[in-house]
Order: C-alpha cells, then structure tokens, then sequence
C-alpha cells in the first residue's frame, strides 16, 4: 500500500489510533532524515544562528531549547510542541546581544483557530553589523552589511489528555553582503505530560531540510539536523524545577582534536599523556547533557535560573582555566501584565552574552477594558 493511502486511511481515526499516528510520524521523519544525517558527519553546516537560545529564560538554563508545559510561548520556538491553546494572543519580544557588535532578536505572536490546534508565528533575525569592503589589493571600496532572517509557523496539536504533537516550518533568508540563500527546514516535537506527576517530557527532531538557492550556485550545505530530547521536572514540596537536556543524539562522537595541540606532557617520563578509555565515554556522554534549574519561591512572582552546559566548557575554556564558561544565570519577574526575563550566558573568560525578554497576553487588556 502507498504512503497515500496510508494516510488517507488514517484521516478519519479516532484518538484511539494515535499509536498509529505517532509511527507515521516517525516513519516519515526517518525518510526524511535518511540522508541528511550521513551527509552531515565531520562536515560544517548553514544557518547556524537558528540555533542561538531565543529568550532569556532558554538562555538561562544554558541551551537553546526546554521541555517545560507551562504556556510559555517563549519555549515554542525551539519546541513546537509546547504550543498550547493559552498562547492565544500571547507575544514576546526577545533582544540577544551578541558578540563583536552582533545584535538578533525574536517575535513571537500566537493564535488558536477552533479544530485547527494553535498556531504560533516567529521571526528571528541577527544583524552582523557593518564591514569594511575592499578589493584584491587591500583598498577600501565602500562599506556592506550581513544579516539573517528565520520566519517560523509552529503549530500543536493533542493527541491524546497527555500527548502534542507539533511542527515547525522555517524560511530562512540569508544575504551576506552581495552572497544570498533561502532555505527551507522543519521540526517536529513529542511532548508528553503528566500534571499529577508534575513532569514534562520532549523528543525533537529539528532542522530537517536543506538550502533552495545557494550562495554561489555550488552544491547545497548541509543544515545542522539535531535530535534533541529533555526532561523537565517540579517538586511538589520544594520550589524548584529540574532539567535533564539531552542533544545531538543522532552523533555520538562530539569531542573536537586540535591538531596543533601534542597533549599534557609528563615531567617525569617526557611522555605525552593519553586519557583513559573510560573517561573517554564520560566525556562523551557529559557533552551531551545539559543541566538546568529553576527556582520558583512564592507564588511564582519571582524566578531564578541557573545552567550548566559541560560540552560549551570543554570547547571554550582556555587551557586548563574554565572559570565560569559554560555557566549561566538568569531571572523572571511578573510585573502588572508583563513577564520580563533576564540571562547572562558566560562563553569565555573574555566575557558573556545578555539577553533581555518580555512578553505578556494582549486579551488581558482588552477583558479589563470590557470589564470596566
């Protein structure tokens, strides 16, 4: 039977036959992914500022996604299955300031649309600045720009009182000073949930598609395809939150040898010192997770953040000096109708990025208008 008929089959089931579903769902993501994942291997990627964290409570916790079911529309960009019906008329603004003058910001606005599901409309952009221009000789010629944009509709959808479903489909434009690409890539998000337990859990599949129009007519560039998944959970009788986030699940192997770099050398013997095979696993293992929490006292006026992402340590850290990097902090206020948030996300130990969010539910207007 073709796929077609398999999913003309499948239009008129019930939510009894949503294992069916799910399997589909992971059956076309496999088809779709096949290729891209072995074409990706040692190789570098295109578009990599979709990967930048969106808003400042994502930035806090040290990565650019979360699994926390809280109506947050912030979460929706990196994981669409997140988007429920309570992001109605919810928008947030989001400022990243970056390095070397770099500037991005997100915009997010939702809408519900009755047996539809919800919907969430996105656009990121990052501006690299202004750039001297020359020619061959090393003459100024005149100055040019650099600049990216990603325009997202997320969509969710229940599949079940504990299971959502939710897509995400990118256009992303690139000019770089007279260079040009548009691509086109999606992802598709699991989220499981259960109030009772107070838990919430993620499996992302993110950036699956490629580059319509290429730079230089060349051969397409791969986009970084990355599985994701995460765990999110609260304390009845404490006031926080944990995260367990997991990524690049699709490649084991994610250390980085510098050719230029012979090793710790032995004083005593002059040998250069290997690492053993079991801490080899560890550190492959640790560059995969990411560790966050959230602290909420009161009655959730007032929030602290904190994140440890181990891999960004080991990449940025000078020599055996770490520091801070791969440390982050953050915190959230509820003011009036407003939710305001603010990270620090230490890099390196020659300085860090800040990112500064604000959001709020325009109905909340309106209804106080209505009610007066």
């Amino acid at each position: 039977m073709s796929l077609t008929s398999k999913l003309n089959l499948l239009k008129g089931n019930t939510l009894n036959t949503i294992r069916y579903k799910a399997l589909l769902i992971i059956a076309l993501i496999l088809i779709t992914t096949n290729n891209t994942v072995l074409a990706q291997a040692g190789g570098r990627y295109v578009y990599e500022f979709m990967n930048l964290s969106n808003s400042a409570r994502v930035s806090a916790f040290g990565s650019n996604f979360a699994t926390i079911d809280d109506n947050d529309i912030d979460l929706a960009y990196s994981n669409p299955s997140l988007i429920t019906n309570e992001m109605h008329h919810q928008i947030s603004l989001n400022y990243l300031g970056y390095f070397a003058g770099t500037k991005a910001g997100f915009i997010s606005f939702g809408h519900n649309i009755k047996k539809l599901g919800t919907f969430v409309g996105s656009l990121q952009f990052i501006n690299y600045g202004t750039f001297d221009a020359t020619d061959n000789t090393g003459q100024e010629t005149g100055t040019f720009n650099a600049s990216e944009y990603n325009f997202v509709i997320g969509w969710s959808k229940p599949l079940s009182d504990n299971l959502r479903l939710g897509v995400n489909i990118k256009n992303i434009l690139s000019n770089l000073e007279s260079y040009h690409s548009y691509g086109i890539a999606a992802d598709v998000a699991l989220n499981y949930s259960n109030d009772n337990k107070l838990l919430s859990s993620s499996l992302i599949f993110k950036n699956m598609g490629r580059q319509i129009s290429t730079y230089t007519g060349s051969d397409n560039e791969p986009l970084h395809f990355n599985i994701q998944f995460g765990i999110a959970k609260k304390f009845e009788h404490a006031p926080f939150r944990l995260l367990f986030l997991f990524n690049n699940l699709q490649k084991w192997d994610l250390k980085y040898s510098d050719p230029s770099h012979e090793g710790e050398v032995d004083p005593f013997t002059g040998e250069v010192k290997t690492s053993s095979k079991a801490w080899d696993i560890t550190d492959n293992t640790l560059r995969h997770i990411i560790l966050g929490v959230e602290f909420i006292p009161g009655k959730g006026k007032f929030m602290v953040r904190f994140g440890y992402n181990y891999r960004r340590q080991q990449e940025m850290k000078i020599a055996n000096r770490s520091g801070l990097v791969g440390f982050s902090f953050g915190v959230g206020l509820k003011v009036y109708k407003f939710k305001i948030g603010y990270s620090r996300t230490s890099y390196h130990l020659s300085g860090g990025t800040n990112t500064i969010s604000i959001g709020t539910n325009l109905d909340s207007f309106f209804q106080n208008n209505n009610n007066k």
